[in-house]
C-alpha cells in the first residue's frame, strides 16, 4: 500500500504553512482595517492658521507612508509565521515521531520497546499510553502463544517418543516381551495422545467463537456432567456430594456447558486427596445470576498458583508431566476458562484454607 502512494509534503510543513498563512492573513486583515479607518480622514492639505502654523498630513500622505510599512509588516509576519510555525510544529509532532518510531520497531518484530511519553496528560500522551498498552498485550499474547506451542509440541511428542522406545526395546528382544503389559502401556500412551488432540480441537473451537446457543437448565447440565466425569474417572476414590440444585437457566451451547461442568468435576476428582476426599457440586443464584460451584478437598494451593491454573498444561503441582491418561491432558481448566469467556461468564478459582479449591462459574 505505501509503495503505491505518491509522495506528499510532510505534516510539519503543512502545519508551518498553515501557521504562517493564518498569521499573514490576520496581519492583512488588521492593516485593511487601518486603511479603512484612514478613509475617514479628509483628502485635502490641512494647515493650522496662525503664526505657528504646522503642516497636517492628509489621507493620501498617510496612505503613501503606510503602504511600504504595511508591506514590510506583512513580510515580517510571514517570516515569523514560517520560522515560529516550523519550530512549534516540530515540538508538537515530536510525540508522534516517538510513536512512529515505536510502531516501526513493532513492525520489525520488537515488542519490548515502550514510548513512555512524559509530560502532562493530553491527546498525544493518551495515544502514546494506549500504544504502550497495546504493545504490552501483544507481547504477552505472543509469549503465551510461544509457551503454548512449546507445551503442545512437548505433550504430543512425549507419548510418541515413549511408544517408539517401547517398540524398539520390544523388537530388539521379542522373546522377553510381556505382550499384555506392552499393549496396555501402548494403549495408555495412545489414549493420552487422543485426549490431548481432542482437548486442543475443543479449545480451538471455543476460542473461534462459532457456537450455537439455547436455553439450558444448569441442574440438568450438572447431572449429565457427573455421568461423564464418573465414566472417565472410574479409579478416583472420592465421594461426590450433590448440594443444592436450584432453578437456574442460562442461554448457551449445551454441549460446551456440559463440557465445562464435566471438566470441573473431572479436575476435582483427578487432583483430590489420594483417598477419602470429597467433591461437592451446587447450582444456585447469586444476586439473580446463575452460579455453578464445584468444591473439592485436595492439596493446599497458594493464591499465586491458583491464578495460573487456567493456563494450558499447568496444574497445582506445576507443569503437567507424562503420567498417562489419569493425569489428564493439562487443558481442563484452560478449556473451562475459554468456555466461560465465550458465555460471558466469570470464572473464580479460590484456594480452600484446609486444602483443595472452590471453583465458581457465574453466568
Amino acid at each position: 500500500m505505501n509503495g503505491k502512494r505518491r509522495p506528499g509534503i510532510s505534516i510539519r510543513l503543512k502545519l508551518t504553512l498553515s501557521y504562517a498563512g493564518f498569521l499573514t492573513f490576520a496581519g492583512i486583515a488588521l492593516f485593511g482595517v487601518m486603511l479603512l479607518v484612514l478613509r475617514y480622514l479628509p483628502d485635502e492639505n490641512l494647515t493650522q492658521v496662525g503664526p505657528d502654523s504646522v503642516f497636517v498630513p492628509n489621507r493620501g500622505d498617510l496612505i503613501n507612508v503606510a503602504r511600504p510599512l504595511f508591506a514590510c509588516g506583512i513580510g515580517f509576519l510571514a517570516f515569523i509565521g514560517l520560522l515560529g510555525g516550523w519550530i512549534l510544529a516540530g515540538r508538537m509532532l515530536r510525540p508522534l515521531e516517538a510513536i512512529a518510531a515505536a510502531a516501526h520497531q513493532a513492525s520489525q518484530g520488537s515488542l519490548s520497546h515502550r514510548i513512555a511519553l512524559r509530560g502532562r496528560d493530553d491527546e498525544l500522551r493518551q495515544l502514546a499510553d494506549t500504544f504502550d498498552q497495546m504493545l504490552v498485550q501483544l507481547e504477552t499474547s505472543f509469549e503465551q502463544q510461544k509457551r503454548f506451542t512449546a507445551n503442545v509440541s512437548h505433550e504430543l511428542r512425549t507419548p510418541q517418543t515413549v511408544m517408539r522406545t517401547m517398540l524398539q526395546v520390544a523388537s530388539s528382544a521379542p522373546q522377553n516381551v510381556d505382550v499384555v503389559k506392552l499393549l496396555g502401556r501402548l494403549n495408555e500412551m495412545n489414549e493420552r495422545s487422543i485426549a490431548t488432540v481432542e482437548a486442543l480441537l475443543l479449545l480451538a473451537r471455543v476460542e473461534h467463537g462459532d457456537i450455537t446457543r439455547e436455553r439450558c437448565h444448569l441442574a440438568e447440565i450438572v447431572e449429565e456432567a457427573l455421568e461423564l466425569a464418573h465414566e472417565s474417572c472410574t479409579d478416583a476414590d472420592v465421594r461426590v456430594k450433590v448440594g443444592r440444585m436450584g432453578p437456574a437457566e442460562v442461554v448457551g451451547n449445551r454441549s460446551l456447558l456440559v463440557q465445562l461442568a464435566a471438566n470441573l468435576i473431572r479436575n476435582a476428582m483427578l487432583h483430590n486427596l489420594p483417598s477419602g476426599g470429597w467433591i461437592q457440586v451446587e447450582v444456585d443464584l447469586e444476586a439473580g445470576r446463575p452460579r455453578m460451584v464445584v468444591a473439592n478437598t485436595g492439596p493446599q494451593v497458594t493464591p499465586e498458583i491458583a491464578a495460573t491454573l487456567t493456563e494450558p498444561f499447568v496444574r497445582a503441582g506445576g507443569r503437567v508431566r507424562s503420567m498417562g491418561r489419569a493425569a489428564g491432558s493439562g487443558l481442563g481448566l484452560a478449556i473451562v476458562a475459554s468456555i466461560a469467556q465465550a458465555h460471558e461468564a466469570r470464572l473464580m478459582i479460590d484456594p480452600r484454607p484446609e486444602g483443595g479449591l472452590d471453583v465458581s462459574v457465574i453466568f
